[in-house]
């Protein structure tokens, strides 16, 4: 066995028993959810039994987990910079566990628009938190007022728009990928990718 495969190892070892006190499970009752002894699985947890593919598999399901989350290790690019968008005034980090999804923070010092009109509709979802000041959100025929630290998160079919309310606000977003098509290309409200 190699280095990285005993780390591996052990990082599942250790997975596995922090995913089960953090359920507030005891051996055995994980055990019986797994449907294999105690000792099998303190054997496990302990590094003194060998780690056998059927066996992580029936783990992974019974802590309600893939096999996929339960051996992954974290890659040399845990860390990344943003994606500055000096036409929309945003930095932008692909989420790299989905593609599809982006993080955005925007600094905006106008309100939202007053006509209907310029409400944009889309497949999607949004989410964001105010950072800091006060962000106004039109959500069809409503208005939300979200200060520092509140958030909001919305199906992108209702007709939306964001701005600024009494100053700057600086917002951290998230879009799906659906939510992300459907704001590219418009132009005509700053916050918009």
């Amino acid at each position: 066995m190699t280095q990285e495969d005993d780390d591996v190892d052990s990082l599942v070892r250790k997975r596995i028993r922090a995913l089960r006190a953090a359920q507030g499970w005891s051996l055995e009752e994980l055990a019986n959810r797994a449907r294999m002894s105690q000792s099998s699985l303190s054997r496990i947890e302990n590094g003194q039994r060998r780690l056998a593919l059927d066996q992580l598999l029936t783990l992974a399901r019974a802590l309600d987990t893939t096999l996929d989350q339960l051996v992954e290790t974290a890659g040399d690019d845990v860390i990344s910079s943003p994606v500055i968008d000096g036409a929309h005034g945003v930095l932008r980090w692909p989420v790299k566990a989905d593609p599809g999804m982006t993080v955005v923070r925007q600094r905006m010092t106008d309100p939202p628009p007053e006509s209907p009109a310029r409400l944009r509709a889309h497949p999607g979802r949004e989410w964001f938190v105010v950072l800091s000041g006060t962000a106004v959100l039109l959500l069809g025929n409503r208005r939300f007022r979200a200060e520092t630290n509140q958030a909001a998160e919305f199906p992108t079919m209702l007709p939306h728009a964001l701005g600024a309310e009494g100053g700057p606000c600086e917002v951290l977003g998230i879009f799906d990928r659906d939510a992300r098509r459907g704001h590219q290309g418009d132009r005509a409200t700053p916050r918009e990718d």
